[in-house]
């Protein structure tokens, strides 16, 4: 290493962050970066510390910690601190197709591991990733690189998420003609229509996908492949089909009062809200609105916590986010030791915003939706909710909920946006194809492996795996290209 002695010298010091009450007035990124000379001393905290748990990937504790792209996190970090960018981003893209992605919206499992936790602040690997991926395209390092070579063969994706475009990227570098099929009106999936501007703009997203359409992958949108394309239109005209149509099933809620007016999935929440900015800027008046009303977020996660974001930034009246399961401790616990992630309480951006509009925390714990309640017309005006208790099961370990009786509570609501998560990809998808399913609904492929048991069509990303990271999206479109390159060509080259 550059500076062995970094860690020691250096604290650590991340982007700077717009204050709550100044970022709500727009949906654009909220962290401007730190300087060239702030960066490298940020890059010189990575520690030589012989084994860099951080681009492990691994499962400890039933969850994954360190990079599951395996990325060569030490070298461009050494790279950053000596000032040698180009160096940096060509160590970097040689594991992540889309380090701009990832340098916004991943977790940053990395960090969870970092030798720097054990004892302190861990290195600042995603924001140093961040950084790298930008200055190549300020400078111009990132160009179209079309293959030299065609190999004559014909790939289909379906789905332009981060796993179907990982996927495209590696086997059209490859040489292979790629042909990409979106449902939607804009490529991106789950990065352009799943997650806020403020974390992802979408010009971001765009910069991408025409980078690839100039190096020679071929992009059609409102393609739905199963009801307005059939399937065997693919398996006539392609040498591999790859689905990457991703986990896009929501978790329901079976509550009296589900068909109240006002009650929403996440997802088409956020994505109103994004395809109205990307047309019009909100003047259409197309999305699903929460100004001044009363909003409820059943569901704790990062997806829950983007619908409060967002409702705040239309303008709501109020809003509660419910979360089923205790609240997580400050600090790791014993039982939760480095380097596992660590299951401690994490304040994100929506929850921050909210505390700063309203003067609280808008999270409930052990606490569900027990039943809706509308008005005459049929529209939601409240929320009837219920305690729970964490009851231990002394045979398995594991914690049940459970009803506390007595413990109903009203909240007025006239928006109840459902976060609860996913159940594996729509049926139609995978039926087209005749794919088999696992016991989750996910498309069936062995263990380690991305073909299904139809013939010459591979699955990869929350298609095959269940709802996850973007990073883990990657990864799986990494692998699945490996594994049909070897397919088509008897061999493969690809890392």
């Amino acid at each position: 290493m550059g500076k062995a002695t970094g860690f020691l010298e250096y604290n650590r010091q991340t982007n700077p962050s717009v204050s709550p009450l100044e970022r709500i007035r727009n949906f654009r990124e909220f962290h401007p970066r730190l300087s060239e000379e702030l960066r490298r001393a940020q890059g010189a905290r990575c520690m030589d510390c012989g084994v860099p748990f951080c681009q492990s990937g691994v499962s400890i504790g039933g969850a994954f910690t360190g990079c599951p792209l395996h990325n060569l996190i030490p070298e461009w970090n050494d790279m950053t601190y000596l000032g040698n960018p180009g160096h940096a981003f060509d160590r970097l893209r040689k594991t992540n197709n889309f380090p701009e992605f990832t340098g916004r919206v991943c977790p940053a499992l990395c960090e969870a591991a970092c030798t720097c936790g054990l004892n302190g602040d861990p290195v600042t690997v995603r924001e140093n990733e961040l950084a790298i991926s930008d200055d190549a395209y300020a400078s111009g390092r990132i160009q179209p690189e079309p293959p030299a070579v065609r190999t004559g063969k014909r790939v289909a994706v379906v789905g332009s998420g981060p796993a179907g475009l990982a996927a495209a990227d590696q086997l059209n570098h490859r040489g292979h003609e790629v042909t990409v099929y979106e449902r939607d009106d804009r490529p991106g999936g789950l990065l352009m229509y799943g997650i806020p501007n403020m974390k992802l703009e979408k010009d971001v997203v765009l910069r991408r996908i025409q980078l690839m359409t100039d190096e020679g992958v071929r992009f059609i949108t409102n393609a739905d492949i199963g009801r307005d394309i059939p399937a065997e239109d693919l398996l006539r005209d392609f040498d591999a089909v790859i689905l990457c149509c991703g986990a896009k099933k929501p978790r329901d809620l079976n509550v009296p009062g589900r068909d109240s007016t006002g009650v929403v999935f996440a997802v088409d929440f956020l994505k109103s809200t994004t395809k109205s900015l990307l047309d019009s800027g909100l003047e259409d008046g197309s999305y699903l609105s929460a100004a001044g009303k009363h909003v409820v977020v059943v569901g704790g996660g990062d997806t829950g916590n983007d619908c409060v974001g967002t409702a705040i930034r239309h303008g709501c009246a109020s809003v509660v986010q419910l979360e089923m399961m205790p609240k997580p401790p400050e600090t790791r616990t014993a039982s939760n030791p480095w380097p596992e992630w660590p299951r401690t309480l994490k304040t994100d951006y929506g929850q921050e915003e909210a505390i700063a509009v309203f003067g609280k925390d808008p999270r409930i714990y052990q606490t569900t939706v027990k039943e809706l309640l509308a008005d005459e017309q049929g529209a939601l005006k409240a929320v009837k909710t219920v305690r729970l208790d964490a009851v231990r099961n002394p045979e398995t370990g594991r914690l049940n909920m459970v009803e506390i009786p007595g413990s109903e509570e009203i909240l007025p609501a006239e928006l109840l946006l459902i976060a609860a998560g996913f159940l594996g990809p729509q049926d139609y998808a995978a039926d087209a194809f005749q794919v088999e399913r696992d016991g989750r609904s996910n498309v069936k492929t062995q263990e380690g492996r991305y073909a299904t048991g139809s013939e010459k069509v591979f699955a990869a990303g929350d298609m095959r795996r269940g709802q996850s990271l973007v990073v883990w999206a990657i990864a799986e479109g990494r692998a699945v290209a490996r594994e049909v390159d070897e397919f088509l060509m008897g061999y493969t080259n690809l890392d």
